[in-house]
């Protein structure tokens, strides 16, 4: 028997010890809608009893981030689907749109954020952003500014840190495959 049929069945009986609140029976419905995902994306539950805490990992089979294999953590709080979930990158990368701690710049995980938008919505966008990086609104600016004016230079750039390589003063995470 699945959580929410158990949960539907507890609660008729009367014998529900704990409430399942909103944000859970949101998160099963998006997870549920979810279908088989794409061969460029793969999700993980580090612990298989919390599903507001998962990893999904995206391999880009174009663009300049062809090769890598990128990691993202996503927690979801209890604000879910009001609050949009708190997404990191768990590796250190060359990212206009992704800083050195992580954090990402796709709009929906800000100020665009709606309770309609799901958690598909986001794995989307986080592939869209490895293939096609946006300078116009950058964590990272000198990767933004490298990528705005000599895309060969930014190119070489991705190479070299997707092999765990320096760009300036940094060392980037090998994620190459």
């Amino acid at each position: 028997m699945s959580m929410k049929k158990k949960a539907a069945a507890d609660a008729a009986a009367g014998t529900s010890k704990t409430k399942t609140s909103a944000a859970r029976i949101r998160l099963q419905k998006d997870m549920g809608d979810l279908g088989s995902l794409p061969k460029t994306m793969q999700m993980s539950f580090p612990d298989p009893n919390d599903m507001f805490n998962f990893v999904l990992t995206i391999t880009p089979d174009d663009g300049f981030y062809k090769g890598g294999v990128f990691t993202f953590s996503f927690k979801v709080k209890e604000g879910y689907p009001h609050e949009a979930p708190k997404v990191l990158c768990t590796q250190k990368i060359y990212h206009p749109n992704i800083d050195l701690e992580g954090n990402v710049c796709l709009n929906i995980l800000r100020e665009d954020w709606k309770p309609v938008l799901n958690i598909n919505s986001v794995m989307i966008g986080l592939q869209y952003i490895f293939l096609e990086p946006n300078p116009d609104d950058p964590l990272n600016k000198e990767a933004a500014q490298v990528l705005s004016t000599n895309r060969k230079l930014f190119e070489q750039n991705v190479n070299k840190s997707m092999k765990g390589g320096c760009i300036g003063s940094v060392t980037y995470d090998c994620v190459s495959a």
